[in-house]
């Protein structure tokens, strides 16, 4: 017998955690976990709220946690997890064990503790437990009569380390391959590896982020975000980029060097080169992990390879100012909301729950000057959504328990999401040569999840599945 169960990202994007378990005749089971990440905004596990982090299913037969990436929808409950008594290894790719951490450090001071021994203790705990797996190799999680399981990691191109997982699974009679995408990038990201389909799928756990839509070209959306940023800077005001602290920072990081890099001495505003314009990066753990990605330079595509050997430095260079102490975070928000200087920021989080950049929305969003440009998904219930949904129609949006109006310009460049679009996804199914018995459709919204169910079955994809 061998057994998928989900334990979230199957009513949206967020909490991703699944379960693959391997029985006997005995009826005795052993299993592992594939992520174990935090709800965000709406979502929520079954019967809980987003807040309740308590892991609420049996672990006792769990051998271990195969970690896909570090994002904290994939692992934000780990510590949760070993609380509940997770004694088991945590398998994930070699910079996955640098970044994984840092991470949950910044996790465990949000939501879990400031105590600053417990918080050690928690991460010399974690970090004994990491076992960093070189792509491409195979690695035994468990052999004993009657059923044995390993594990591959294979490039995912969603942020740097990021993994999906192949699972060569035997329970007596029965043998399979299972394959679980964890995230996908899309093709041609900057600094990362595309990835490659798997060479075999019986079952395959994908997500669905993107399931209904295509984003725009690496190429489009370049120039869209040079054009965005041209228009947005033009009237002296501040362009706030809300972001997530890895992956999205330094991806956009890499396209703004770029474009100061071919439009150095043409003006981005009256009176302002692009080689002058100054870019902020107002968060301490996207920093942290810029600093970690310039240290991972040997992880990096052929591409960004190139850029280093012909001197460039595309997460370090001369126009980059990163503020990382509170007082100067205020006082960069009360100048900028002051001072009409072309600027742009990048503050974290991602979906405005949090962090610095609810700072710069409070003092900013009502002021027509400035503009907000999303660059990435944005959760139901999350401020985010608010602001992108009804920033347009002139709405406002609650930050902190205050209403805000929004008055600044909203905008959305989708090519620069971390995540697969529905043909990039079609075309990591397409990629494996036989089709996978059985398809099932997770980490979406439900929308996404049923256009891509319908897209794989007008392909001749049968056992397509969205579980609940």
């Amino acid at each position: 017998m061998i057994d998928i169960t989900h334990h979230g990202a199957t009513s949206g994007v967020t909490g991703s955690c699944h379960e693959l378990t391997l029985g006997t005749k005995q009826n005795t089971s052993a299993g592992v976990l594939i992520d174990c990440g935090l709800f965000q905004g709406q979502e929520k596990a079954e019967g809980a709220s987003a807040s309740d982090l308590s892991v609420d299913f049996p672990i006792e037969h769990i051998r271990a946690l195969v970690v896909t990436h570090v994002h904290i929808d994939h692992v934000g409950r780990i510590p949760y997890l070993l609380a509940a008594g997770f004694e088991g290894p945590i398998i994930c790719s070699e910079p996955s064990a640098i970044m994984l951490p840092e991470i949950l450090e910044d996790a465990l001071k949000i939501g879990f503790t400031r105590d600053r021994q417990l918080i050690e203790r928690v991460l010399g705990l974690i970090r004994s437990r990491l076992v960093p797996v070189p792509y491409g190799q195979w690695h035994e999680v468990f052999s004993e009569p009657g059923r044995s399981l390993s594990v591959r990691l294979q490039r995912a191109g969603h942020i740097l380390g990021s993994a999906y997982v192949e699972f060569d699974a035997v329970s007596g009679d029965e043998r399979e391959r299972i394959v679980f995408s964890g995230d996908l990038g899309a093709p041609h990201a900057p600094l990362l590896q595309e990835p490659a389909s798997p060479e075999r799928a019986d079952r395959l756990v994908i997500e669905s982020t993107y399931g209904d839509k295509d984003h725009e070209s690496r190429e489009t959306r370049r120039y869209r975000l040079k054009a965005i940023l041209e228009r947005a800077l033009a009237d002296g005001g501040t362009v706030l980029i809300p972001a997530f602290s890895i992956g999205r920072t330094q991806e956009l990081l890499y396209e703004i060097e770029g474009l100061i890099h071919e439009f150095g001495s043409d003006c981005v505003t009256d009176g302002l080169a692009w080689r002058d314009l100054e870019i902020v990066v107002d968060s301490p753990l996207a920093a942290e992990f810029t600093s970690i990605y310039r240290q991972l330079k040997p992880f990096w595509n052929g591409e960004a390879a190139d850029l280093v050997r012909q001197g460039r430095h595309p997460l370090s260079f001369e126009q980059l100012t990163v503020i990382n102490s509170h007082e100067n975070h205020l006082n960069a928000v009360d100048y900028l909301a002051r001072s009409h200087r072309p600027c742009v920021v990048l503050a974290g989080s991602g979906m405005c729950a949090g962090g610095r950049v609810v700072n710069y929305l409070k003092a900013m969003l009502g002021d027509a000057r400035n503009d907000v440009l999303f660059v990435g998904y944005q959760a139901a219930g999350t401020p985010g959504r608010d602001i992108l949904t009804y920033g347009p129609r002139g709405g406002w949006v609650e930050l902190d328990g205050e209403r805000f109006d929004i008055r600044a310009q909203v905008h959305q460049v989708g090519g620069y999401s971390a995540h697969a679009g529905q043909s990039d996804l079609i075309r990591f199914v397409e990629g494996i040569p036989d089709m996978p018995a059985e398809i099932r459709i997770v980490h979406g919204d439900a929308s996404a999840k049923q256009a891509f169910k319908q897209r794989l079955e007008s392909l001749g994809y049968s056992g397509v599945l969205i579980p609940n």
